[in-house]
């Protein structure tokens, strides 16, 4: 039985979501967080010689573990300076759910995930995300100011 939902609500993801909740952000496999959302991850949770010996690829996931929260980092592209190509990015989201359901995450708060710096279209988003977490039980929250 899968208990999948996504739902996409106004609201500042660090603010608002469920402190249960893992969260989840794009970045590149150079590590560069210096602008956009990425930005405030990297503010908020450092950890970025963590990541780095996690030795991700392209259409991987890393991740933290801050305060009993998963704080996962979706590699989209290999430059700060790239876009991500849909296929990347799909990548990094089945790796995602393959990490949530071994790490029994149920819960998972998202901005707009590709869609800022970034350019994917918000559909294309939305349908990945649909359609690579169907069957899985977790509830994705996105959020967006």
């Amino acid at each position: 039985m899968s208990n999948f939902s996504f739902k996409e609500i106004q609201g500042d993801l660090f603010v608002d979501s469920d402190e249960n909740d893992a969260l989840a952000h794009c970045i590149s496999q150079d590590l560069r967080m210096g602008k956009g959302i990425a930005l405030s991850f990297l503010k908020k949770y450092k950890g970025v010689d963590e990541l780095k010996a996690q030795k991700k690829q392209v259409g991987q996931v890393a991740y933290l573990l801050r305060e009993n929260r998963y704080i996962f980092y979706l590699i989209t592209k290999s430059n700060v300076n790239d876009k991500p190509t849909e296929e990347n990015f799909e990548k990094s989201l089945v790796d995602l759910r393959n990490l949530c359901e071994k790490l029994n995450v149920q819960g998972l708060s998202v901005p707009r995930l590709g869609t800022g710096l970034d350019g994917l279209k918000l559909e294309f988003v939305k349908d990945v995300i649909n359609r690579v977490f169907t069957g899985c039980n977790i509830r994705i929250t996105m959020y967006y100011l």
